[in-house]
């Protein structure tokens, strides 16, 4: 089992005075939540997501030598400054400087855009993050020309995790384990790993259509709702029916039990917004049209008899989920019933990708 002092490296026989990469990210729905973290980004019950194919950060990093300390970079968000995102940006070059020990040695200027309309109520912190932590790496394997394809990836997840918790399962597809669990080999607390099993047919090409309901800035930050699980009356019977519902959607994974997997895909998003609702200070993130949404999908599949369900992240929108071989006469209901219902009538159509991916 790797360790945080497995991810410092022991010095470098590799040189690079300037240069760039460029490399994408996508963002990631989480099937199983997790929600409550400890120190240094460590989730406090394990989650597993489907990691997305079209809304993604592209990141390039351009790098070159200078000779002061400390850290140096110029950031671009769509072409054009951004010094609101510096104060993120610094913080992941604080948290990452013990396991990235070149990065007060150059001067970088990162210029990152989304595929996605900004601030569409789509959270890009898991896809910017794993995209600046992937082209981060590219340079770190200039320096170490050993290294191997599974320590860059595992350590790529690492160094995503401190910038962003969910960042870490937007590295790899198709389907990402994050946190210990001892059913699950290989999955760890400090990076995303590949989920162990094959996933049935019907979930190798599942569609993910996200209703933006409400684009406006949440009230309450992940983060402050991360930290509201401390102390929170429920935690600990939340963390242990977490590790349940892992086992059991894994097995629904694997053997295409749909009703299973949508019984439990919904129980997890309506536990995440109750932990929400029960913690002091409480909060609502779900907007009248989210229940509304909820609703419809409910009423459609119970006449139309077609496995469609939905989930939800820490936010109003409501992501549409469904096998590809549904997907006419899904896409047909969400424009009949419930795009009227999203901001602007704005939907995406995603479905599930294969991670990061180099320019």
């Amino acid at each position: 089992m790797l360790s945080e002092k497995d991810f410092i490296p022991q010095g470098y026989t590799g040189t690079a005075q300037n240069g760039s990469f460029k490399w994408s990210a996508p963002s990631n729905i989480a099937l199983v939540k997790y929600w409550g973290k400890k120190e240094n980004q460590i989730p406090a019950n394990p989650s597993v997501s489907f990691t997305l194919s079209n809304c993604k950060t592209i990141t390039e990093l351009k790098f070159e030598e200078k000779r002061d300390d400390g850290f140096s970079f110029d950031l671009f968000f769509e072409g054009k400054p951004k010094e609101s995102f510096r104060p993120k940006i610094e913080k992941f070059f604080q948290r990452t400087a013990a396991y990235l020990p070149f990065l007060e040695k150059y001067h970088f200027t990162i210029d990152t855009q989304n595929t996605f309309p900004h601030s569409s109520g789509i959270a890009s912190s898991a896809s910017g993050m794993a995209a600046l932590a992937v082209n981060l790496m590219s340079l770190e394997r200039l320096l170490n020309p050993e290294m191997t394809e599974e320590y860059f990836y595992k350590k790529t997840s690492f160094l995503a995790r401190l910038g962003s918790g969910s960042a870490c399962r937007s590295v790899r597809g198709s389907a990402v384990v994050w946190g210990e669990n001892k059913e699950i080999e290989g999955s760890s607390d400090l990076f995303g790993a590949s989920f162990p099993d094959t996933l049935h047919a019907d979930f190798t090409n599942f569609q993910d259509t996200i209703l933006l309901i409400d684009k406006g800035e949440k009230q309450v930050s992940s983060t402050v709702g991360h930290d509201l699980m401390h102390g929170h009356p429920f935690a600990q019977q939340r963390f242990a029916q977490a590790h349940d519902n892992l086992s059991k959607m894994r097995a629904a994974l694997v053997s295409g039990d749909m009703d299973a997997f949508i019984s439990i895909t919904e129980s997890e998003a309506l536990t995440l917004h109750a932990m929400m609702m029960t913690s002091h200070p409480y909060f609502i993130l779900m907007k009248p049209n989210t229940l509304e949404v909820i609703n419809r999908i409910w009423a459609y599949r119970e006449t139309a008899k077609i496995p469609v369900c939905f989930t939800l992240d820490a936010g109003a929108n409501v992501h549409v989920l469904y096998p590809e071989n549904v997907k006419d006469k899904v896409l047909e209901f969400i424009k009949n019933e419930l795009v009227a219902l999203c901001q602007n009538s704005q939907y995406i159509c995603d479905a599930i990708g294969d991670g990061a991916v180099q320019y």
